[in-house]
């Protein structure tokens, strides 16, 4: 038996971030400016409940995360939190109040409304 097993490859898991950040909708301003720091691109925009070709929130996908802080300290409006890895995805249910991500399971049954249109583009992009 002691052959079999090493025979079978070694499957690394990715380590995930002790906290991840969650943006509470509720403050966002939409102002991007934690999109434009983010090293990994986990910032998504989606449209606001109102005007939705004006107003903007953002939302993270904490499947990307890697829990850098760089939008909490960006944030103008201090409406990102690092939140420990298994609160994250709770918290993140209950402050989502629009979303792109419809597949997430975190999304699924939070009655986060899933926009269809988004993410959208940033500011001066084509």
């Amino acid at each position: 038996m002691a052959q079999e097993s090493a025979l079978e490859p070694s499957v690394k898991k990715k380590k995930r971030p002790r906290e991840l950040a969650v943006v509470n909708q509720a403050g966002c301003t939409g102002c991007e400016v934690c999109v434009e720091f983010c090293p990994v691109d986990c910032i998504l925009t989606v449209p606001g409940a109102a005007h939705t070709q004006h107003q903007k929130l953002v939302e993270i996908d904490l499947d990307i995360c890697i829990g850098c802080k760089l939008c909490v300290k960006y944030c103008p409006w201090d409406t990102i939190e690092m939140i420990p890895g298994d609160q994250a995805y709770g918290l993140a249910q209950a402050w989502t109040s629009r979303s792109v991500l419809g597949d997430a399971e975190w999304i699924v049954g939070s009655g986060a409304e899933v926009v269809e249109s988004g993410p959208l583009p940033l500011p001066g992009s084509k």
